[in-house]
């Protein structure tokens, strides 16, 4: 893994709503993007972009208010939802001239995939997704969750920019608490990550920045997960879709994978045993074989389409129910 003092100075997208994304890139052939977590940046990607960069050409974007892309006070909803996000990773996929790309993120990673899929179908050849998924629904508000759930609640609050913005001291702790409670139990934290987090999280504003994706009812998980309703069979996301659910993790337990077929046509559920939160760092070759699986996928679509003239409505690699 680079040091973070070694790391390569990044790029940085055109503005998109007064917004820079800043990313790297490397690697080349087919696209592959990866969108990271919270409390992370683009660096929760790092043991895994090597096991790619020779099959793929890949972009590890910060998401907006994360790490070096820009971070304004601005109406979450707006900005910082998932529908915000997108809206920004899509630009920058444009901007880069990438299509066809096998997205793949987690926790709000995961759900700006989702939502890119959806919105930009052009962008999205396949998904690989760990939870933030849906399906939990009301099931969010039992004591269980919501014991787990209460950081959400405090980040509605003035009282978080208070005490933790800019005070390194505390987003050290703040960040530990998760990346150590979050894991698995086989998960070693790195210091280097942590100190790494602690100086991109530290900066006046940037905590508050982060955390404005919890302040808003479409991304704040207990808020859209109490109000979420199965769409209409017809209205599944159809992009092929790997869901890489671990059962060690405390926010998103893997019991909440049973409702996967109300919302995804064609997906594939893997269960990672013994592996907490944060998929990319604890499962990463599994993380990384499961795209590479899905880049293979859409390298076979695009030479049967080449030598077929059957409509790729009948070329399903899966069943519509698509479940293993």
């Amino acid at each position: 893994m680079t040091a973070p003092d070694e790391r390569p100075e990044m790029q940085y997208s055109a503005p998109t709503d007064r917004f820079r994304l800043a990313y790297d890139r490397s690697g080349s052939g087919p696209s592959v993007v990866l969108l990271h977590g919270w409390p992370g940046d683009h660096t929760d990607w790092d043991q895994l972009v090597p096991k790619l960069t020779d099959i793929a050409d890949v972009l590890a974007p910060d998401l907006r208010g994360f790490g070096q892309s820009d971070k304004y006070e601005a109406d979450p909803e707006e900005i910082y939802s998932a529908h915000g996000q997108a809206r920004a990773v899509a630009a920058l996929m444009d901007e880069l001239g990438l299509r066809d790309a096998v997205v793949a993120g987690y926790d709000v990673g995961g759900a700006v995939s989702q939502t890119i899929a959806a919105m930009r179908p052009d962008l999205v050849k396949a998904l690989v997704v760990s939870p933030h998924l849906p399906g939990a629904g009301k099931r969010v508000l039992e004591l269980g969750p919501v014991r787990e759930f209460w950081y959400t609640s405090f980040h509605q609050l003035d009282l978080a920019r208070q005490l933790i913005d800019g005070n390194g001291d505390a987003v050290r702790a703040y960040l530990r608490h998760f990346w150590s409670h979050w894991s698995g139990p086989n998960y070693i934290l790195d210091e280097k990550r942590i100190d790494h987090l602690v100086e991109v999280y530290s900066v006046p504003g940037a905590f508050i920045a982060s955390i404005n994706w919890y302040r808003t009812s479409s991304s704040n998980p207990v808020t859209a997960f109490a109000t979420e309703s199965k769409p209409s069979p017809a209205q599944r996301l159809a992009t092929p879709t790997t869901v890489l659910w671990e059962d060690q993790d405390p926010i998103f337990p893997f019991e909440w994978s049973d409702q996967l077929d109300a919302f995804f046509k064609d997906y594939t559920l893997e269960r990672l045993s013994g592996v907490g939160h944060f998929t990319p760092l604890e499962a990463t070759d599994r993380f990384a074989n499961a795209i590479k699986q899905q880049l293979r996928h859409a390298l076979g679509d695009a030479d049967r389409s080449k030598s077929s003239s059957t409509p790729p409505a009948k070329q399903r690699r899966r069943s519509a129910n698509g479940r293993r």
